[in-house]
């Protein structure tokens, strides 16, 4: 393989980073992004179709569990293959759409996390990875898919053709495992190239509950890519590389631009140095985050206008909101498409005050008094309000019966990367996502053990609190 190819340079990456080359911020935000990742995998396991992708698994190897290795998200006892359970714990993560989220615009934690718990547990007690190496092929999986990213512009904006993890995720899932692994260099660039034959997924499938099968596949495909190679099999070891006439990883875009990713021998600047993350405060696609804050806003002016908020007031709503199709939803008929509709997020923050994974049930999804608010909305696609996870904003106008117009606005909500959740934030939501499987102990158990996972003697001690 030569290395002055791109392929050739993120195999070399993946072989030959180390532990050393963390940052101590990239280790913290790391760090983060597992206990949140963790705690929405938990609460995603108790939702239907976090059950649906665990059942047929669990019939057949429930009756005999001695073969099976890899811990599964709220089936304490249950074992599975390992990509089995990748594929599971990965459906369990997004199944709410509550995962975290990057720029340019994917789902990182989600694609890599499952099939790291997975294969660390896969190794003889004797040889299995510690708690650094666990660290450093985890970011591993987020330095591909984040180099992979900025090879396109495309790439950049909320997506109109395919789901970005299904693509740049397995792509991140196998880099992450071969590390893992411990693959040769060589092995690795195969690995890459297996994955992007086992990758992809259609954007028509956002709002259904086939989606988090985007994340279980990504995660689950990337750890059999890397398992693939590890036994010998070989792949286009130009994958990754822009070649007249050959389609690699250009194939998903069109102003693909690749470059070599550089590893120096003493540090390398990992982009989640420079890019932090955005964690979700309610279980929806990102977009709503923006439009929910900037509902509040418009609320409390009308609290203040009012004395309280009766929607009889209103007589329209406008909502300033960048184009996108596939989350311009007016009157969604289930909870995925709430998940995915601006109008019901906005309406229901207006209407209750806050968001939770209670907003999106069947009971709050046809309200009356939820759905005269849907009727007033209009929906305007300002110039300057791009599709762009980094750059768009949400307005929402609230014309009252009397003609006066309250305004409400977000730039940046609370989670987003320029405004990050605090310590004691994300300590919350882990803890309520995680009580629903787990005793008050064993969630403090786990806060503890990726609060301190660089000194692990064995990484697998971490898939086993779950």
């Amino acid at each position: 393989m030569l290395l002055e190819t791109v392929t050739g340079s993120f195999a070399s990456f993946i072989y030959n980073v180390r532990p050393d080359h963390l940052s101590d911020v990239v280790r913290h935000r790391s760090k983060r992004m597992i206990l949140d990742n963790i705690g929405v995998g938990l609460v995603g396991s108790t939702h239907c179709t976090g059950f649906y992708s665990c059942c047929p698994w669990a019939e057949m190897y429930s009756s005999n569990p001695t073969s099976p290795v890899s811990s599964v998200y709220g089936r304490q006892g249950l074992k599975l293959p390992p990509p089995l359970a990748a594929f599971v714990n990965g459906v369990a993560v997004h199944s709410m759409d509550f995962d975290d989220t990057w720029h340019p615009a994917t789902h990182p934690s989600g694609a890599i996390l499952p099939a790291l718990l997975a294969a660390s547990q896969m190794a003889p007690a004797a040889s299995r990875p510690n708690g650094l190496d666990f660290l450093l092929a985890f970011n591993v999986g987020i330095e591909v898919q984040g180099r992979l990213m900025h090879f396109s512009s495309e790439a950049h904006n909320i997506p109109k053709r395919f789901h970005p993890p299904s693509v740049v995720g397995t792509m991140g899932s196998a880099a992450a495992s071969a590390k893992l692994l411990s693959l040769n260099a060589t092995q690795c660039g195969h690995a890459l190239a297996i994955a992007a034959s086992l990758a992809g997924a259609p954007m028509a499938n956002a709002a259904t509950s086939a989606k988090p099968l985007h994340i279980g596949n990504a995660t689950r495909l990337g750890l059999e890519a890397a398992l693939l190679a590890a036994r010998g099999m070989e792949a286009n070891l130009l994958v990754l590389d822009d070649i007249p006439g050959c389609a690699g990883f250009n194939a998903f875009y069109d102003d693909y631009k690749p470059r070599p990713l550089p590893l120096s021998t003493n540090s390398h600047e990992f982009l989640l140095e420079k890019q932090d993350i955005a964690f979700k405060s309610f279980p929806a696609h990102l977009g709503m985050h923006w439009v929910v804050e900037a509902a509040l806003s418009a609320r409390n002016l009308l609290i203040n206008h009012s004395g309280s908020l009766t929607p009889s007031t209103i007589h329209t709503i406008i909502l300033r909101v960048p184009i996108s199709k596939y989350i311009n939803r007016p009157f969604p008929e289930s909870e995925h498409e709430a998940r995915h509709s601006f109008q019901f997020n906005a309406c229901t923050a207006l209407l209750d005050g806050k968001m939770s994974i209670c907003s999106f049930s069947n009971d709050n999804l046809h309200r009356q008094e939820l759905m005269q608010l849907l009727s007033k909305v209009m929906v305007e696609h300002p110039k300057d309000n791009v599709a762009n996870f980094d750059k768009m904003y949400a307005e929402v106008n609230l014309i009252l019966q009397n003609g006066d117009i309250l305004t409400g606005r977000c730039d940046s909500f609370y989670g987003h990367w320029r405004r990050p959740l605090s310590r004691e934030s994300l300590l919350r939501k882990f803890q309520t996502n995680a009580s629903q499987v787990l005793s008050k102990d064993n969630i403090d158990h786990l806060v503890k053990t990726v609060d301190s996972l660089e000194t692990l003697t064995d990484s697998s001690l971490l898939a086993s609190c779950l």
